[in-house]
C-alpha cells in the first residue's frame, strides 16, 4: 500500500514535468512514468512498455544516448520478465555497443548486468 502510493505521487510528479516545456528531459520522463506503472502494479506491463518506447523514441530524436540507454534498460527488463529474452538482448546490445568509454558509470554497469543476465 505504501508503495503503491508513492508510484501515484511519482506519478503525479511526471505528468506535472512533461507538462512543461522543458522537452530536453522528456525521454526521462517517460522512463520514470514506465518505471513507476510498474511498480504501482506489475500487470502495467503494456503502458510500461509503451512508455518505455517513448522514452526511446524521444532519446533517438535528441540524440539522446545516454536517456536511450536508460530506457532501453528499462525495457530490456520488462522484456526479460515477459519472455521475450533474444528481443531485449538485441536491443540492449546494439545501444550499449555504441559506448567506447564510461564502462565504470552507473548506467552502462546496470546495461551490462542486464545483458549479462540475458546471455545466461
Amino acid at each position: 500500500m505504501r508503495q503503491e502510493r508513492a508510484a501515484d505521487e511519482g506519478l503525479t510528479t511526471v505528468q506535472e514535468g512533461l507538462a512543461r516545456p522543458q522537452r530536453s528531459v522528456y525521454a526521462e520522463f517517460h522512463r520514470l512514468r514506465g518505471e513507476l506503472m510498474l511498480i504501482k502494479d506489475p500487470r502495467n506491463e503494456d503502458q510500461a512498455e509503451r512508455s518505455f518506447r517513448e522514452a526511446i523514441a524521444i532519446a533517438r530524436e535528441q540524440a539522446a544516448r545516454l536517456y536511450e540507454l536508460r530506457a532501453t534498460t528499462s525495457l530490456a527488463r520488462l522484456l526479460r520478465d515477459t519472455g521475450r529474452r533474444d528481443e531485449a538482448r538485441a536491443m540492449l546490445a546494439e545501444i550499449y555497443n555504441w559506448f567506447t568509454e564510461g564502462f565504470d558509470t552507473a548506467d552502462l554497469k546496470d546495461a551490462k548486468t542486464v545483458l549479462d543476465q540475458l546471455a545466461a
